[in-house]
């Protein structure tokens, strides 16, 4: 009887074993539900996962809310994956969702970036270098700084500023918009010679098409290193183990700051939308697929597969691609 109940038990976990590597996922897997932000280096990353796995059979979809909204979303299982958090500055606006065990995180998705505030180059080469030179040249800015959509973390922060009067900023007013809104007046003061203070963040075209400097200070609000910034994946909690092949993909999927700068370039720059930007990166650097789908890992063994677990998802999206 005992050498019998030990013969079974070996079977059963040679197959649970042997599931971990070579089953088909669950079919609530077969749809994949992202949510991101409208900022272009998460919308770039995410709609370019989005037509990726596509290709490799599953469905997608994906809506575009606020941050605050998103993290919701994640922690009532309205969504399955997000791209876009960004620690240590969205840190108070998730901490709730995690400690209650509603959200996971499943990767570093982009390290040394950058979020604080930026100004023009007239404003630098004039001696505001720090926060606590903003103050002294308040009407040189309009004493304004421009922020992106209403809510935002970064909007926050600098809400929070002006309410502590941090720096002597108590004089300043933020004034939200869109990303782009923001840019296109942070360029039509560029051109007139006018001073800007705006939420800027790195890796972003920003950075290439505006002669902008980071301020420095402001540690208590937007940590060290003049706002040093990683960037996570998260998933409402147990995906990436209940749908380990989708799970996998998203471990792998990174990017460095110079490739989700051109990325994010090809949108803005070149008008492309997000996922023929996210093509033209990859035909121009394809060693990224075998760093997306070549190595197993946290959630399953071997080379991500397709929908089906029939192939090898890295061939299907090469196929696609005419690579």
């Amino acid at each position: 009887m005992i050498k019998r109940n030990l013969t079974t038990l070996a079977a059963v976990a040679a197959l649970a074993f042997g599931s971990t590597v070579f089953a088909a996922e669950a079919g609530s897997c077969n749809k994949v539900r992202f949510g991101q932000v409208n900022w272009t280096g998460v919308s770039g990353k995410t709609e370019t996962a989005a037509w990726m796995l596509e290709q490799m059979g599953y469905e997608t979809d994906i809506i575009t809310a606020s941050v605050p909204i998103m993290f919701s979303s994640l922690a009532g299982n309205e969504r399955d994956a997000f791209l876009g958090l960004w620690l240590p500055t969205q840190r108070s606006m998730v901490t709730k969702h995690m400690t209650e065990g509603k959200i996971d995180i499943v990767t570093k998705n982009l390290e040394n970036a950058k979020y604080t505030v930026g100004v023009s180059r007239e404003a630098w080469e004039n001696g505001v270098k720090h926060f606590s030179d903003l103050a002294e040249h308040a009407d040189k800015f309009d004493n304004t700084i421009l922020g992106i959509e209403a809510g935002n973390d970064g909007n926050e922060i600098i809400k929070q500023m002006i309410a502590d009067d941090a720096y002597g900023m108590s004089g300043f007013e933020l004034k939200p918009s869109s990303e782009a809104g923001m840019l296109i007046e942070v360029q039509r003061r560029h051109r007139k010679d006018q001073w800007a203070a705006w939420l800027a963040w790195q890796p972003h075209p920003m950075n290439l098409n505006i002669d902008l400097s980071y301020l420095n200070g402001g540690e208590d609000y937007w940590g060290p290193n003049q706002g040093g910034a990683t960037v996570y994946t998260m998933t409402r909690a147990g995906y990436a183990w209940q749908c380990p092949n989708v799970g996998q993909f998203l471990e792998n999927y990174a990017f460095t700051v110079d490739e989700q700068s051109q990325l994010a370039g090809s949108v803005i720059n070149d008008e492309m939308d997000y996922a023929e930007a996210g093509r033209a990166l990859i035909e121009e650097k394809p060693e990224l697929l075998e760093r997306w789908f070549s190595a197993g890992g946290t959630f399953q063994t071997g080379p991500v597969k397709t929908a089906d677990g029939s192939g090898n998802a890295l061939d299907v999206v090469k196929n696609a691609l005419g690579l």
